[in-house]
């Protein structure tokens, strides 16, 4: 119930953030225009945003055929969660990372780059799986997947508004200054709604994925490898959709500054230290 709450919020927030776009583009036309958008995005985002996510990745969907130890691991972890079996998918990307999606866990999928796989051991990919299997139990994958969907349609809602000005109720146009400052300032603010939800989430599915796979060592251990082989190897769909980032069991973009202050992800540090706690 807690979740859903969330995500109702979390549209909320983010219809309300269109609607100042839309105003700023066109006054209260505008905002009425960017109402009709949001409500059309929101509705898109709880059906089908999780089949654009992974495509924007070129996730291949793989079975018990073409990926026997990878699926059969997690159809195990899944019947240990008391979960569905959900979709399957392997990203061809050297970038040590992996998710989940979907708007329950009736129509969950589950992704993992082949760099993930070559790294770490059966038992650190396992704690890696069961973290991802956690997010589909606590049902906060529909809140990263419409998240992920909203912050990318208002960063380019934003861009149009500075390219294109705006003009306000009465057809005059704004300073372009303010052009400038909606475009640096909405996806700032989609990124700090992001990192509200985001945060804490991870903590959990850290605890959950632990108890999933009874090796919260294994976990511990995993986030430390992906951590360090990562920093070497870029992502490059995650560096072109970095509103996607937070759905990723470790950040994976590179570069500090604005992005690391607004990290959706806790420390990795804090997150090993959570989990050796709980032997």
């Amino acid at each position: 119930m807690f979740n859903i709450l969330k995500t109702a919020v979390l549209m909320a927030a983010i219809t309300a953030l269109f609607m100042a776009i839309g105003a700023m583009i066109g006054g209260r036309s505008g905002m009425m225009i960017a109402l009709l958008v949001a409500v059309g995005m929101n509705f898109y985002s709880y059906w089908f945003s999780d089949q654009m996510v992974l495509k924007m990745y070129n996730a291949q969907e793989v079975d018990e055929t073409s990926a026997p130890q990878f699926y059969g691991m997690v159809r195990d972890l899944a019947q240990r969660a008391q979960l569905p079996m959900p979709r399957v998918y392997l990203i061809q990307e050297d970038a040590p990372n992996a998710f989940a999606t979907g708007r329950n866990p009736e129509h969950a999928a589950v992704a993992a780059t082949t760099g993930i796989l070559r790294v770490l051991s059966d038992r650190e990919l396992r704690g890696v799986m069961a973290h991802e299997l956690a997010h589909v139990k606590h049902r906060d994958i529909l809140i990263s997947t419409v998240s992920a969907t909203m912050a990318g349609a208002i960063s380019m809602l934003a861009n149009f508004a500075m390219f294109f000005g705006g003009r306000d109720s009465e057809g005059r146009s704004h300073n372009p200054i303010v052009g400038i400052l909606v475009m640096i300032l909405a996806p700032l603010a989609a990124s700090v709604i992001q990192m509200a939800i985001s945060r804490a989430r991870e903590f959990e599915a850290d605890r959950g994925g632990a108890e999933i796979s009874g090796d919260p060592q294994a976990l511990a251990s995993a986030l430390q490898k992906i951590e360090h082989y990562a920093r070497g190897i870029p992502m490059a769909a995650a560096e072109r959709h970095p509103e996607t980032a937070q759905m990723m069991i470790s950040n994976p973009l590179s570069g500090g500054g604005l992005r690391g202050l607004f990290s959706t992800h806790p420390s990795t540090e804090e997150r090993v230290a959570r989990l050796l706690a709980m032997r």
